[in-house]
């Protein structure tokens, strides 16, 4: 192969990678709209039937049966050290699944409203900023842009850190 044909190979598959895209589920915290992938998503139910667990920090709202399985709930406002969030008729729980170091729990996330699943294309994900957002900067994955508009992507294994969270629980702290 020539360097040419090398040059055009890799151009050919850096356009690619350049326009892979990503779905991602938006939804909407006080007046701020964040973003998961959907890759992480299991399901979404309407909010109800949570039992609450004495002696758990703020951000977490109690738990659910979700088809005999025990599932935490995080007030996501809460959990950015928010006012917790109000109930609406659109309060809803998106049924997450996080990665740790024993494999992997299902945590369900309270948000105000879910908005839809949109596309962003690799090339329009910048960086998280490392001043100026509202949250913690490692909870951002990266910054997605559409229409115009940035949308804050969470990385949903910091944010709901099953180790962070033990922790806070136990009454001891981790760095953050």
């Amino acid at each position: 192969m020539t360097e040419l044909a090398v040059a055009n190979a890799q151009s050919k598959a850096g356009t690619l990678i350049a326009n892979t895209i990503q779905q991602y589920l938006t939804f909407v915290l006080g007046r701020e709209i964040f973003a998961i992938n959907i890759l992480n998503i299991k399901e979404i139910i309407e909010y109800g039937q949570l039992t609450e667990v004495p002696k758990m920090p703020a951000f977490i709202r109690g738990v659910i049966n979700l088809r005999g399985a025990v599932v935490p709930v995080i007030d996501m406002a809460a959990r950015f050290d928010k006012p917790t969030s109000e109930l609406t008729r659109k309060t809803c729980i998106v049924i997450i699944e996080v990665a740790h170091a024993e494999g992997t729990q299902v945590v369900g996330i309270m948000v105000d409203a879910v908005n839809e699943v949109v596309d962003i294309e690799l090339g329009n994900i910048e960086p998280a900023p490392s001043f100026g957002a509202n949250i913690r900067v490692d909870f951002i994955e990266g910054m997605g842009k559409i229409e115009g508009k940035f949308i804050i992507l969470l990385n949903v294994n910091k944010v709901l850190s099953v180790d962070e969270i033990s922790s806070l629980v136990t009454g001891t702290s981790l760095a953050g």
